[in-house]
């Protein structure tokens, strides 16, 4: 037989063996066994605080985010900034997942006051966390905004209708999907914060001499929903605290919480208040008591740790 067709039958095998090759998945290579606590917050202001207190044994990069691999008040802990807002958090979550081995997370970080009931300084921690939002927008009919057959669980602002986000049915068959709103903080770490009240002691001062008004406070409980604007409208805020009667809003935390009920992570959420989300009689506030509700936040986080045992 001619040697042809032999040179052939070994390219089609080789071809073979290629196309077998790269379809198979790489595995994602773990950069560190050692089971930690994630603490995230979004930007370098919320974190710093934590960064500090932390002993820092070593880093890791992952898609351009640094990774603090260390120990902060006898626990084993890694600390990042998720970036801003819903896209970013949900990414750079995932990656925890995928590259460490995370047994809960712990997020600290500002958001915008809703219930009328606080004040800025104050720190609360939602039993849970809702994206709201997920929204249809309405066609405009001449009897008023038409959502479909589906008017959704909430009430509408104008043209937009909150919706509930699909998830994966856990242990269920692949693609398949169910609603959620609400995703659960864990139960334990919530009922550990609500002791805490009265242990540590909260900022009433900025740096630069402004003062708020009444002592800041911990509130544990209630509901946090986020959403990726910034919110500085007092009729939206107004809508926010009617509908879902929302102690907080933010721009991350019901992404993480939508990736941690996905890989079974337990997680709780320490929000501060900057600003009132546009409820305050002049301008936002955020300027002038970020750093202060961020370094609230973080002292919270630290006083939780500490009643963690390891």
């Amino acid at each position: 037989m001619p040697a042809f067709p032999h040179r052939i039958l070994l390219l089609m095998v080789c071809a073979l063996l290629l196309n077998a090759c790269a379809a198979t998945k790489p595995a994602i290579s773990r950069l560190d066994q050692t089971p930690r606590l994630a603490l995230i917050s979004a930007f370098d202001a919320e974190l710093n605080k934590l960064r500090s207190a932390a002993t820092i044994t070593g880093t890791e990069v992952v898609n351009g985010r640094t990774h603090y691999l260390g120990t902060l008040q006898g626990h084993k802990v890694v600390l990042l900034l998720s970036g801003y807002s819903m896209v970013n958090a949900a990414m750079t979550t995932q990656a925890l997942f995928d590259h460490f081995t995370v047994k809960g997370i712990v997020f600290s970080g500002i958001a915008g006051g809703v219930n009328p009931g606080l004040q800025v300084g104050d720190v609360t921690v939602p039993a849970r966390w809702g994206n709201y939002q997920e929204s249809l927008f309405a066609r405009a009919t001449p009897s008023g905004f038409d959502p479909g057959r589906v008017p959704g669980d909430f009430k509408n602002f104008g043209m937009i209708f909150p919706r509930n986000s699909s998830v994966p049915v856990l242990d269920g068959a692949p693609d398949k999907l169910e609603q959620h709103f609400w995703f659960p903080v864990d139960a334990t770490a919530l009922e550990r914060a609500s002791h805490l009240a009265g242990s540590v002691k909260l900022n009433r001062c900025a740096a630069g001499g402004e003062c708020l008004e009444k002592e800041p406070r911990l509130v544990v409980g209630g509901n946090g929903v986020s959403g990726p604007t910034f919110v500085d409208n007092a009729a939206y805020r107004q809508w926010a605290w009617e509908t879902f009667q929302a102690d907080a809003l933010d721009m991350e935390t019901a992404a993480v919480a939508h990736v941690a009920y996905v890989n079974r992570v337990p997680y709780i959420a320490f929000r501060s208040l900057s600003d009132l989300a546009g409820g305050g009689p002049g301008k936002n506030e955020g300027k002038v008591f970020g750093k202060l509700a961020a370094d609230n936040s973080a002292a919270v986080v630290i006083e939780y740790l500490k009643s963690v045992k390891e």
